[in-house]
Order: C-alpha cells, then structure tokens, then sequence
C-alpha cells in the first residue's frame, strides 16, 4: 500500500472509530441512574444501546460498499465487501437482541408475555410497524449473506433482497428520534444522528447514482460486439468515448448494466479481459445459468451504464524493482489476468499458470500464446483434476522456480485461490506480494 493510500485508509478507520465512540457517549450522556436501578429498566437500557450500535454498524456497513472511489482504491474493493460481510452480522445481532430485550424489559414492567409485550408495542407505539417491518427486511439481508444461503440462489435474487437493506434502516429511523430517550430533550444528540443518516443518504446517492449516470452518459458507452469464445463463454465489447479517462486498468471489473429487456434493473460485476483503450473496453462472461446466459443475445448498439472501475488487483500494485510477476488464473478467472499481461512493465518477467479441467475451457489460448510471445512471457497449461495439480508450493515450483521472489495474482474459483494463498505462505512470500481476486458470487 502506497504512503497516500495508508493516508487515506488510517482517515477513514479514525473518522469510524470516533464515530462508534460518539454513538456510545450519546446513549451515556442520555442516561440516569434510574436506568440501572431494577433489572427490567436495566434490560431495557441495555436493549437501547444495542440498537445504537448496530445501527451504526449498519450504516457503516453501507458506506463500505457505497464505491467511494478514494477508498476503493486505498484498501481494495475485495477488502471492503469481506469487511462488510463481517461486520452485517453483529449489526444483525444487536438489532435483534435489541428487538428482544426491549420486549423482555416492557413485558417485565406491565406484567405481560413477550409475545403480547411486542404486538402492544407494534400497534400502539408511533412508527413502530415501519420499524418492524423494516427488521424483517433487514433479517433477510443478513440470513442471505451467509455463503450456503448465497449458494443456493442466483445473484439476481440475492442482489434484489440486499437493496431491501436501504429500506430497512430508512423505516427504522423515525422510530428512532421520536421514542428514543437519547433524541428525546436532547438537541445534539439529534443532530448527530441525522447528520449520520444524511451522510450516508448521500454517499450512496453521489457514488452509486450521480456518479455512474454522469459517466455513463459522458462516454457513451455501447456494445459493439458479442464474441462467441467457446465453452459457454462469450466476450462483449464496448466503445465509447474518452475511455481513457476513467483511469481503468487491466484486472479491474465494473458494474455493468445493460440497457435491453431483463438486462437493464440489474447490475453484474464483470471483470475487464483486455487492457482498455481511449475508445474500447471488452469483458468476458461464462454463462453460469443465471442473467450471464443472456449476454450473448445483446445486440450492438445496446446502451450500456457502468460503475467504476473498482479493484486494485493490477499491475501498478507490483512490487517496485522485484522484476518478475506469477499470474494464476482458473477457468474463466483468466480473464483479468489475460488484461494484466498487457500492464506490466516490459521489464517484468511474467509466468501465466492456467488450470483448466480440459482443453475446451482454456479460454483466450490464442491471444495468451501471442501476448506471450510478444513480451517473452511463459504460459504454463495445467489441464486435468485437481489431483493432478494441486497448486501447492512444490507443484507450482515445478514450473516456476522463482515463484517464491515473485509478486503472485491469482483469479479463480475459491479453492483454487486458496491453495495458491497456502503456497505463498508456505514460500514465505509476504502478504504485499500476494495479490488475490475470487472470481465467483458464492466467494467468502
């Protein structure tokens, strides 16, 4: 990570931690000894400060994946959505034993069940029922973000129930500054509260709106072509104009939309598979059953909207001086890796490693061998099973012997990153070097 990115990634992890303790010190500063006085008042503050801080968490959570470009580039947007994925649980966790303890302390109080406590509370309370509903919603989200739910659903239903997540904290918050005791007679605390809200309202309407309707739009982004490249594997190229603006580089992915019939209420994260130019940009897309088996009936002249580019998984985050880079690539994981040939410095020794099941999956042989003959790369073919090659340290050493003084990327399935990952390590090769990307939904 460069001196600016360090920078900027230590801003924003101080401006988030000053912001946990000022969504605590607003619950202290709100609070009496009274509160803490019997166990059913104690239950129901603890219930209070639950909800706080997993609110904030929750909001923070969005800002995460709000593509905030500085960010992105600072800490890499892979990093950012394992984060993310970390931290939805404990918001989901708080809310919920706010939900609960908050009934356990009022049904405590008026003698009542739990279950009885909840729905008096619901019909009765102002803004209760939006605030409930707007639980479930957010229930949903984090139940889908565990990776066997994830499994079990196509990215179109999994992305169309996590935009839900918006609506579930924007229901919540009326509830919140009308009943909380912290808002209640307490001017600041409010303010603080809705600046939050407000910042995180228009971090996603600038970065995930405004932003990617400018660009898209400036450039004029359209399919030109649909290239059928084999093995259920399509290529789709795209120009526009003043490309080169966006900065994008090989082994980054955009957010594409596609705007034609089915295609156009959703985005897809495809990776780009040649470097980009002033005027053209291609990605490549294997058909996995859901909307990416669509792409192949796009026709040109289709308007695209994008969003990015995301990703520091390219060649400018090689070491300096090293002067050689391994690139692993699994199925259609080439792709990005294809692209990265053409990035690095021609004094960069490049070794490609492709592990494929069989022949009829090495995606893009022909443009690998003549990219490779003309920088004086290696493409090392590795067809079969996974017992067969392993990509263990000593497998991969068979064909690379400098693989442990190299920069390492590695694209694929997540087994496949995984076992390069043990390699590095097992070679000693310092996580700097070790650049990874899953290339798969179902991804932790």
């Amino acid at each position: 990570m460069s001196v600016r990115a360090k920078y900027y990634a230590d801003w924003a992890s101080a401006v988030l931690g000053v912001g946990l303790g000022l969504t605590v010190a607003i619950f202290l500063e709100s609070t009496t000894r009274s509160d803490w006085a019997w166990p059913y008042p104690a239950i129901i503050s603890v219930s209070r400060i639950c909800a706080l801080v997993g609110t904030y968490f929750a909001l923070v959570g969005i800002v995460m994946v709000s593509r905030i470009s500085w960010i992105e580039r600072s800490v890499g947007h892979d990093k950012l959505v394992r984060w993310h994925r970390k931290l939805g649980p404990y918001a989901l966790f708080l809310i919920t034993f706010h939900v609960l303890l908050v009934a356990l302390g009022y049904a405590g109080n008026e003698g009542l069940r739990i279950g009885g406590e909840l729905w008096r509370m619901t019909r009765n309370y102002q803004w209760m029922l939006p605030a409930a509903v707007g639980f479930l919603f957010f229930v949903a989200a984090g139940v889908t973000s565990y990776k066997r739910v994830r499994s079990k659903m196509s990215y179109e239903t999994w992305w169309t129930i996590h935009l839900y997540t918006y609506l579930a904290i924007a229901l919540s918050y009326m509830h919140q500054v009308l009943t909380g005791p912290m808002f209640l007679n307490h001017p600041l605390n409010k303010y603080y509260w809705e600046g939050l809200y407000l910042l995180t309202a228009f971090t996603i309407i600038y970065w995930r709106v405004v932003i990617p309707v400018f660009r898209s739009f400036r450039h004029d982004l359209r399919v030109a072509e649909i290239v059928d490249e084999g093995s259920s594997v399509v290529s789709i190229v795209m120009r526009g104009h003043k490309l080169d603006r966006l900065n994008a580089q090989g082994g980054q992915f955009f957010s594409w939309r596609f705007m034609t019939k089915g295609q156009w209420w959703i985005a897809h994260p495809y990776s780009l598979s040649a470097a980009p130019t002033s005027e053209e940009m291609r990605v490549t897309v294997k058909n996995l059953g859901d909307a990416s088996g669509a792409v192949k009936h796009l026709k040109p002249g289709t308007k695209v909207f994008f969003e990015g580019p995301f990703g520091i998984f390219t060649a400018s985050k090689a070491t300096k001086g090293l002067g050689h880079a391994v690139l692993v690539g699994g199925g259609v994981g080439i792709t990005p890796l294809r692209a990265l040939m053409e990035e690095f410095d021609p004094s960069v020794e490049v070794d490609v490693i492709f592990r494929a099941a069989s022949e009829d999956d090495l995606v893009f042989k022909l443009e690998l061998d003549e990219l490779a003959e003309a920088r004086g790369a290696r493409v090392h073919y590795l067809m079969g099973s996974r017992k067969q090659h392993p990509m263990n340290a000593s497998h991969i050493m068979k064909y690379v012997p400098a693989f442990r003084y190299s920069d390492v990327y590695v694209c694929g399935p997540t087994p496949l990153v995984d076992a390069v990952r043990a390699a590095a390590l097992a070679c000693g090769i310092p996580k700097e070097r070790f650049h990874a990307e899953a290339f798969e939904f179902h991804a932790e």
